[in-house]
């Protein structure tokens, strides 16, 4: 029964992950060293573990050899103006560059605990003071972001507790101007004093300048007359008695 086809994609487990690599890393090797026999060619083979150890071939002399030969053949190809040691200087920053991103890569699965069985008390320890930092600082950050949002919040109700207060001073104002003024309906008294609960205090009564006390003008001119009728008819009978006597 012929073999399946293999699914090319990243092995998710550690371990089938290692021992394919170490197992696909000798042939590799194996199939460089004898095409370099069989076919007399120069063959340099360069590879890096994901946990950074190099493993390499070469047919020649030199690595370096090699690699300057691929050099000169690579970029031959250039601006004819251009220096080889320009080309060299771009090619060097090349490398830096790669072997700083194969870094930050190991430092990233690092961090999310992958690959840890390659790190020692060292560089666990690094590792361990690196996530206590980053603990810190997220605290630190989220501690200053509640603070702000709690500011916000203050400010926020400072805001309403005063416009309450303008909307309760305009609603004093609008019902000292909606009283009647009792000035203007001709109440003696301008201040009513508050009535007592269950209490009835009546109303009070206008007062009229022109009441006085005592009888009045036609009072006074009535009782006037009928004193006078009094006496001019005590005088007649007082009259009538004398003359019978007589």
């Amino acid at each position: 029964m012929g073999r399946g086809k293999v699914e090319l994609k990243r092995i998710e487990n550690k371990i089938n992950r290692q021992v394919t690599f170490a197992k696909r890393r000798n042939g590799l090797l194996k199939k460089a060293y004898e095409l370099s026999v069989l076919c007399d060619a120069e063959v340099a083979l360069i590879i890096f573990s994901n946990r950074g150890r190099l493993y390499e071939f070469c047919s020649g002399s030199s690595m370096a050899k090699t690699v300057e030969r691929y050099q000169r053949c690579s970029y031959g190809t250039l601006e004819v103006g251009q220096p080889a040691m320009e080309t060299q200087r771009c090619y060097q920053e090349y490398l830096k560059i790669k072997s700083e991103v194969e870094a930050l890569q190991r430092m990233q699965r690092n961090l999310l605990a992958e690959e840890l069985e390659h790190l020692g008390i060292n560089d666990l320890e690094r590792l361990e003071h690196q996530l206590d930092s980053s603990l810190k600082k997220i605290r630190c950050n989220k501690t200053q972001h509640m603070l702000d949002q709690l500011s916000d919040l203050q400010m926020k109700e400072e805001a309403l507790l005063e416009t309450n207060r303008a909307l309760r001073r305009k609603m004093d104002e609008m019902s000292i101007s909606l009283q009647p003024s009792w000035e203007q309906n001709g109440v003696c008294s301008s201040h009513l004093a508050p009535q007592s609960d269950g209490y009835f205090e009546p109303a009070p009564v206008p007062c009229n300048s022109d009441l006085q006390i005592g009888y009045g003008p036609a009072v006074a001119n009535e009782a006037v007359a009928v004193a006078a009728a009094g006496t001019s008819r005590q005088n007649a009978n007082d009259q009538f008695t004398l003359g019978w006597m007589a």
